[in-house]
């Protein structure tokens, strides 16, 4: 169980007791639900939140990228999604240790909801991977964002617990295109990501589908 799980269930708890305790002893709707309202957004945290770095977790953010899909449905807008991946991180961990890696993971994490707008989603989907669902967004316009990302990142201070180390990541880019599922885009995302990391840490690359060209002598 993660610190973060081992402090917000027992806070979860306790105020249940209270919510319980404050019942029996008469309190009115008006006193006990923003007990109740609280201990459900604490537990929903935990259902949609990576424990370790508080970015939403794989499932919630696949699900965030389906639901920009169908709205992209309705609405004929391009978006963008991005992987990303922290460079060198399991020569990070075996070199300055666990702590220091999960320090990196969790500053990532914090600057990125700093530099994204609120209509963005960013999720943790592997151990050194995260991913970021970029609504009413184009490919060269989210490049914009991929470097405000890097140069924030840079910024991180972690000369405290590793003098020198500077976090960079790599980029794997791809918009939605018609037919797409959330499966789909995670695979070009992904291999978008394999590209960029083959050039180097740093690297952006983008993988975009190749719309079939209208042929006039196939409706002959």
């Amino acid at each position: 169980m993660s610190a973060n799980k081992k402090k917000i269930v027992p806070f979860a708890q306790q105020q249940l007791m209270q919510a319980i305790t404050q019942l029996k002893q008469g309190s009115s709707r008006e006193e006990v639900l923003p007990v109740l309202e609280l201990v459900l957004a604490q537990l929903q945290t935990l259902t949609t939140h990576d424990h370790l770095t508080g970015a939403l977790n794989r499932r919630t953010l696949i699900e965030r990228l389906d639901t920009e899909l169908q709205r992209s449905l309705r609405t004929g807008h391009t978006f963008t999604f991005a992987v990303i991946c922290v460079d060198h991180l399991p020569e990070i961990m075996e070199q300055h240790g666990r702590d220091v890696t999960k320090q990196i993971l969790q500053a990532v994490t914090l600057e990125a909801h700093k530099i994204l707008r609120t209509l963005d989603s960013f999720g943790r989907i592997a151990a050194t991977e995260f991913a970021i669902v970029m609504p009413t967004t184009w490919l060269d316009q989210s490049m914009k964002a991929i470097d405000r990302l890097k140069a924030r990142f840079a910024d991180i201070d972690l000369q405290s617990a590793a003098p020198g180390l500077s976090i960079t990541f790599c980029t794997g880019l791809t918009a939605n295109s018609p037919g797409d599922s959330a499966d789909k885009m995670l695979a070009r995302a992904s291999a978008a990501l394999a590209k960029a990391r083959a050039k180097g840490a740093g690297n952006v690359a983008q993988v975009e589908i190749d719309l079939p060209t209208y042929d006039p002598s196939s409706a002959a």
